[in-house]
């Protein structure tokens, strides 16, 4: 793995550490703070497939404008499609006042982010 994925990767798990932890809260969840980081992780981790395939891409959040990148070395990832458009949102959505996230979307973010890492580790020949 180039070193620049690994960094990537280990920005992703960041992500996830914090998600699952926030995820676990009993007293004032931030439901917010789960349903951003679920997105950073994905994101990241579709930025250390697109480096370890040497396709560059831009300052871009846009989950499925990456996907679209990575799909000629992954094509299997186009399941992914719906999960990485609902995870997109995530980016700015509940980082503003006005919108605020709730359960439901935080454990769908969560479970969505999931599934997606599991692929995204195996795709790059990591634990999943």
């Amino acid at each position: 793995m180039k070193p620049i994925t690994a960094e990537w990767v280990a920005k992703a798990e960041g992500d996830f550490a914090v998600m699952e932890r926030e995820s676990q809260v009993q007293v004032e969840p931030s439901y917010d703070a789960v349903c951003f980081h679920a997105q950073q992780c994905a994101e990241k981790y579709l930025k250390a497939r697109l480096c370890e395939a040497d396709i560059t891409f831009g300052k871009i959040h846009d989950l499925v404008a990456l996907l679209e990148e990575v799909l000629d070395v992954e094509p299997a990832w186009e399941t992914f499609r719906e999960d990485l458009a609902y995870l997109s949102d995530f980016a700015v959505t509940f980082r503003y006042p006005g919108e605020s996230a709730d359960r439901e979307s935080a454990l769908d973010a969560q479970r969505r982010c999931r599934l997606f890492r599991n692929a995204a580790r195996s795709a790059l020949g990591l634990a999943t």
